[in-house]
């Protein structure tokens, strides 16, 4: 069972994919993210890269974000979002787009600006670490932006250069499968 954790929609339950399409993020995972980011949320303008369900998007809002674009190249995770957005009563501070993240992030840029991004990409993707560049190259985020980064066997690491101008702020293991990367966009002089 999926659920939001606090906020205003505290203790929802989301409804989810049936198969093996997504992977949710555990509930022990997402409640150390947003404990770890729970005072930089308040009217954040949130991009939900990968969004399955679009529970962290959700969680988020339920928090006092601003608004959240969900992202998924699946229609059919894309239809259980929006339900979930009904659900809530969360749509009209949401936004929906059925792309792959590439593609999203191509056309996209020029026109959002965000300071609070999860990529949660399936981990078999390893694309954390390129999502971040395409993002920052694209003019995506704002200096002082939040980027959340869920990752499998992909490395992310503190000090590879394809990195540059982010800030890692916390690095966490979650046993063998999952690891988890907070870091601030410091703009290309950070």
């Amino acid at each position: 069972m999926v659920r939001i954790i606090t906020g205003s929609k505290k203790g929802k339950k989301l409804t989810t994919l049936e198969d093996e399409a997504t992977r949710p993020t555990s509930e022990r995972i997402k409640g150390a993210i947003f404990s770890s980011i729970q005072f930089d949320i308040e009217s954040r303008r949130v991009l939900d890269l990968f969004a399955g369900s679009g529970q962290l998007g959700f969680e988020a809002l339920s928090r006092g974000a601003e608004s959240v674009t969900f992202v998924d190249s699946e229609r059919d995770a894309m239809e259980i979002v929006k339900k979930n957005a009904r659900d809530l009563d969360f749509f009209d501070r949401s936004k929906f787009s059925v792309a792959d993240y590439r593609n999203y992030i191509r056309k996209a840029s020029g026109r959002d600006r965000f300071d609070l991004v999860f990529i949660d990409p399936p981990y078999a993707m390893e694309c954390c670490v390129e999502a971040a560049m395409r993002l920052r190259d694209a003019e995506l985020i704002i200096p002082g932006a939040i980027v959340v980064l869920e990752s499998g066997t992909e490395t992310v690491a503190e000090g590879d250069e394809r990195l540059s101008g982010f800030e890692f702020i916390k690095s966490t293991a979650y046993g063998k499968k999952t690891a988890v990367n907070i870091l601030i966009y410091r703009g290309e002089e950070g």
